[in-house]
């Protein structure tokens, strides 16, 4: 898996030649190993590609992220589940053992608002109602403090009058950067060979990563900490480009050091491993680095 993030903004041809994405502009032909990018994300709509580049990009399971005209993620592309195992993966992935799910789903709502805790004390904010929150978690979060947290955590962070379903600037900025770690999340999930589609707990008919929704959760405060440390009046390229490299950002894996891209791929195949074994337990701490985000996170706005 290559570690680059390819972001295309502007009218350009890509295409392939010598195991190279070369990308011809205005300004000039780039061209970039296929070996080592991770991730192009085309947001503009002004860009064409070869079908020998997206045939070389889907056989280096790269991912490519396309954007309407407005910028925003629309569709993503999804490669062939690759090996033949697959169907017994599927097979067992709609077997998976509902106290097993359940008990996954439990640690990955106590990681969500603990992180969520975290950023909240890193910007010096009250977290009293989420602790309150994660005093009454119960097994499976029947009660559903998940969403309940989620009422009382962004109007701490933002300010009192702020709604998920608004259409601001903060609201376009942070689906921006939710988009590109749930791409990331599913493009673990089909390299290991299991549907996006099944999920540990989200099971909407018209979501088709039901189970990318379901693992991402712990890793959102990420995104959230970062839009909050921004000041900004519109999603300009340069907010995006911090999003993206969010990728880069060191974080604390279970007691190892590791970008937050890397971390994505341990954890994932950490949750299916953990789903489909024999294993009572299943370890995903995780820290932020306190000196690595105002480092690494200022310089891209």
């Amino acid at each position: 898996m290559g570690w680059r993030s390819v972001i295309i903004s502007q009218h350009a041809k890509m295409s392939y030649s010598a195991r190279a994405l070369v990308v011809q502009t205005r300004d000039g032909i780039s061209q970039i190993p296929i070996d080592d990018i991770d991730i192009v994300l085309i947001e503009t709509t002004q860009a064409v590609l070869t079908a020998a580049l997206i045939s070389k990009l889907a056989d280096h399971q790269v991912k490519v992220i396309f954007t309407d005209s407005s910028s925003e993620p629309v569709c993503e592309t999804v490669g062939y589940y690759p090996t033949n195992r697959t169907r017994q993966k599927i097979i067992s992935q709609c077997n998976w053992s509902e106290e097993k799910m359940a008990t996954l789903w439990t640690k990955i709502v106590v990681h969500k608002i603990n992180n969520q805790i975290k950023v909240l004390e890193a910007m010096n904010l009250s977290t009293t109602p989420l602790n309150n929150s994660l005093d009454k978690l119960e097994f499976n979060d029947i009660t559903n403090q998940e969403a309940v947290v989620a009422r009382k955590y962004f109007p701490i962070l933002f300010d009192k009058g702020f709604s998920r379903r608004s259409g601001s600037t903060i609201n376009a900025a942070l689906n921006y950067g939710y988009s590109i770690i749930l791409a990331c999340i599913n493009q673990e999930i089909v390299s290991n060979g299991y549907l996006t589609n099944l999920g540990i707990h989200h099971c909407s008919d018209e979501n088709q990563f039901n189970l990318g929704s379901d693992l991402m959760e712990p890793f959102r405060p990420i995104v959230d900490y970062w839009v909050a440390n921004q000041k900004f009046n519109e999603l300009t390229p340069d907010v995006k480009y911090g999003l993206v490299r969010l990728l880069n950002l060191e974080i604390n894996f279970n007691n190892r050091n590791m970008l937050l891209r890397n971390v994505l791929t341990e954890y994932v195949r950490g949750c299916l491993e953990y789903l489909v074994s024999e294993k009572k337990m299943i370890k995903m701490e995780m820290e932020f680095i306190n000196e690595v985000p105002n480092n690494a996170i200022n310089d891209n706005v």
